[in-house]
Order: C-alpha cells, then structure tokens, then sequence
C-alpha cells in the first residue's frame, strides 16, 4: 500500500488509552452493556409489536427510541470491542467506514431527543386535552410526527457530515477513540471555520429547541394538575411524566459530561470514556425504566414471567 492510498483511503484509528490490566475489564464492561442494550430493547420492541393492548399512540412513538438505542450502540460499541483486541498500531478504519460511523453516531444523538420531545407532546396532549386525544393522536398524526422526529434528524447531521467530506485530507490518524465530526475536519489543513460555525449552531438549536420544549410541556402539564382535583388523574400524569422526564435528564446528563470534559485537555481519556457511556448507559437505561413504569408492559413481562415458570 503506497503512502497516497494510505493518506486518503485508510486511517489510523487513536483508541481508547487503558492499560493492559484494564483492558479486559473496559472489554467484558462494555460487551455485557451492549449484549444487555440490544436484549432488552429488542425484547421491548417484541412486546409492544406482538401485544395488541400496547398498540396505542404513547406506546408506537416510543418505540423510535429502542430503534435509535439500538443504531448509536451498535454503530459505536463493536467497533470499540474489535480496537480493544488490535494492537494500537493496527487500529485501522477506511475513510468511508469512518464518515458512515460519524453519520451514525450523531444522528443517534440528534433522534433521541426529536423522538423525546414528540413523546412530550404525546404526554401534552393526553393530560392536557384528554377529551380530544383520540382525535388529536389519530393514526396519521403519529405518521407525522415519527417521520418529522427522524427528517429532522437526517437532514442537519447529514450537513454537518458533509461539510466535513467536502474538505481535502492532510492527516491520516483520528485523534479520538471512534469517528465522529470533529474527528474528520481535523484530518484536514483547510480552514474548517464553517464547520466550527455550523456544528456550534446545530448542538445549540438542537439542544435549546429540545429542552424549551420539553419545559413548556412540562409547565403546561404542571398547570394542569394544579388546577385539577381529581387526585387519581394527576397521580397518573405524574407517574407517566416522571418516566418520559426521567428518560430525557439521563439523556441530558450523559450528553452534557464529555461536552463539557471537551473544556478541559487534562482530561481528554476521561472525556472519551463518558462519551463511550452516552452510547452505553442511555440506552440500556431506557427500556428498565419504561418497561417498569409502563403499567401494560409491566403486566406483560410478569405474566411470560409466570408462565415461564409454571412451563418449568
């Protein structure tokens, strides 16, 4: 392989930097979080496509989220297990490989909170305007709102990655333990000023639209149940809030850790390694705590349970 096609077709991935005593520690970690991401929301996917009882609005538009759980672990997890067996030195990645990894890995941060903030609409109107909901949340509504969630996903990460691919390439080794947008603008000498401007203008629309929302909602929600007495419709408005509101802070707390870590240089392998649990620990976290909450699939889980055991 000549320099030339080295320099622009394969690059030289940085990797985590554990020890070796920690190594398989960091891999039985990290293949135990993935196997138990893909087992649990796979299984709730199942439940909620075989169990008609769980065919409703609230329900159907969660279930774009184990989809995204599903698409950020798988994209960035192997990957992570494969270098961690490879030699430092021989951690390599094509460019396309790459670009479709860093497409991926964003656009699973981007649809968990479209998909998060049409579940708090979902949860609006069901509290707010319970007499209307069927109407409201009618088959096509929730068409509308599934493909709205991922269309504007898609479009701005597609954007932001291609602003990146446009630029010529200088460097072959990503500084980072997996691709992402950074990792590719800075393989290049250009001027990466619109990259800087754009990514910057996308995280803060992304994040301010997503947490306004999520806030108005809420507060709308909150005004309701004060101004309500019925004790027993605000005890299941806060239960089924306190899932969709717990889902999203875990969300926000695993997310905002290695942006912030980003500030400080000390503490780039710690940065790293939150930024591997945003696409371990969500994910494995949000089917327990729907399935636990979700009265319905709660009951479902405890009678295969049951009849499991009686089978025995």
């Amino acid at each position: 392989m000549d320099n030339l096609t080295f320099r622009y077709s394969v690059l030289l991935v940085e990797g985590l930097q554990v020890t070796p005593q920690s190594n398989k520690l960091t891999f039985i970690f990290l293949l135990i979080a993935y196997v138990f991401v893909m087992v649990s929301n796979i299984g709730i996917l199942i439940q909620i496509s075989a169990e008609k009882s769980l065919h409703q609005p609230m329900h159907i538009l969660y279930c774009h989220l184990p989809v995204s759980d599903i698409m950020g672990s798988t994209v960035v997890i192997p990957r992570l297990l494969k270098d961690l067996l490879t030699d430092p030195s021989e951690r390599y990645i094509t460019y396309v490989e790459c670009v479709f990894q860093a497409f991926f890995a964003h656009l699973y941060g981007t649809t968990a909170h479209t998909i998060l903030m049409i579940m708090a609409f979902d949860r609006y109107v069901a509290i707010c305007n319970p007499l209307r909901y069927p109407t409201i949340m009618s088959n096509k509504m929730i068409v509308k709102l599934s493909a709205g969630a991922w269309v504007a996903a898609v479009v701005p990460v597609s954007v932001l990655i291609g602003l990146s691919v446009r630029l010529s390439q200088c460097r072959s080794v990503i500084q980072n333990h997996f691709c992402d947008n950074p990792s590719l603008f800075k393989l290049s000498c250009e001027s990466t000023m619109i990259n800087n401007i754009y990514g910057l203008t996308f995280t803060v629309v992304l994040l301010t639209s997503s947490l306004g929302w999520v806030l108005l909602t809420y507060l709308k929600i909150v005004m309701v149940c004060i101004k309500s007495k019925n004790k027993a419709t605000n005890s299941k408005a806060i239960k089924t809030c306190s899932t969709h509101l717990t889902v999203y802070l875990i969300l926000i707390i695993f997310g905002f850790v290695p942006i912030f870590l980003h500030r400080f240089s000390d503490y780039a392998e710690s940065r790293k390694f939150g930024s591997v649990m945003f696409y371990a620990i969500p994910p494995g976290l949000n089917p327990i705590i729907y399935g636990l909450q979700a009265k319905e699939i709660r009951q479902r889980m405890l009678k295969l349970c049951r009849k499991k055991v009686y089978s025995n």
